[in-house]
């Protein structure tokens, strides 16, 4: 067995992007085994989760642990850990034990990239951004690769992090502007902690694709319920989408029904689902899931160097 640290540098998204791509294909075509993941509740801190996986066509198994602690960037620390296990699909001996810290933040970019590269309404795209931490950056760095970007529209809580998320990507005319303004856009993605709605029906325009990335845990949620009755909600997963993803609160209040959900994006990647016209809105509603943490831990596997464990 190995520890691989990720410390000589991350796959790059030319790569990651159709690995995530290819396991969600898995995902459509019913190929994986993948239980829903489980929260562990840490009451006045955060949560943490635990989300294991097969891929039969990948010879890959195995388990993240990854938590999420609001409060730790007062403690230096980043929000989002994580750790993988892999394991020996034949034997059951563990593998590789992975920092899927970053890799974790890649993996989701690449979901909303493989998202955009398939339900986006048009070429270029103006991108909306809601939210400017780690999880905003590689949204836009991996769906850079996927499509091309002309213009980028940031917005934040904070004024000082949108300017300053825009100055990073002023290669791609970023600014940041009103919330409103960052909703008048081909592609939007939204990756805050919200409780509450922060997207408004009347701010989106027909056409429009959402990558919906923060809501992630049960009582999350980002856009206005009206949205989503109105648009085409695709999701990763729809066992976890009900209980923790965009559309959980909704269901709870009675806004929103399961038997609405339009697809999985594994049956948009495959051809078997789509959106139904070049006017309408859709939405893809990403919990995150094992089965990508797998994808991505098996191309830095194949490309780091580890040091050596030694099992049993």
């Amino acid at each position: 067995m190995k520890y691989y640290p990720v410390h000589s540098g991350y796959p790059p998204y030319t790569r990651v992007n159709p690995a995530i791509e290819a396991a969600f294909a898995e995902h459509g075509r019913g190929g994986v085994q993948m239980p829903p993941k489980v929260y562990v509740t840490l009451v006045g801190n955060g949560d943490f989760r635990t989300m294991p996986a097969y891929i039969p066509a990948l010879g890959v198994a195995g388990v993240k642990v990854v938590n999420v602690h609001p409060q730790n960037r007062a403690r230096g620390l980043p929000t989002v850990m994580a750790l993988t296990v892999l394991i020996d699909v034949e034997t059951g001996v563990p593998r590789a034990i992975i920092n899927a810290t970053g890799l974790t933040a890649m993996r989701t970019g690449a979901a909303g990239a493989v998202a955009a590269k398939y339900l986006a309404p048009r070429r270029p795209v103006t991108l909306g951004v809601i939210g400017t931490g780690r999880q905003a950056e590689a949204l836009v760095e991996a769906t850079a690769v996927a499509v091309a970007i002309e213009e980028i529209r940031v917005w934040s809580r904070t004024e000082k992090s949108a300017e300053a998320f825009a100055a990073r990507y002023a290669d791609y005319n970023a600014a940041s502007v009103p919330i409103e303004r960052a909703c008048d856009c081909d592609v939007l993605t939204t990756t805050t902690p919200s409780t509450g709605p922060l997207v408004m029906a009347e701010w989106v325009r027909e056409g429009t694709h959402i990558n919906a990335i923060g809501a992630d845990a049960p009582g999350k949620q980002e856009l206005d319920p009206m949205l989503l009755v109105k648009a085409e909600v695709f999701v990763d997963d729809p066992g976890q989408a009900v209980h923790s993803g965009e559309i959980n609160v909704p269901i709870t209040t009675g806004l929103y029904d399961a038997g609405m959900i339009a697809g999985t994006l594994g049956e948009v990647v495959i051809g078997k689902k789509g959106r139904s016209s070049p006017d309408a809105i859709t939405i893809f509603d990403s919990t995150g899931l094992a089965i990508q943490d797998l994808a991505i831990a098996a191309l830095v596997v194949g490309e780091e160097e580890g040091y050596e464990l030694p099992f049993p």
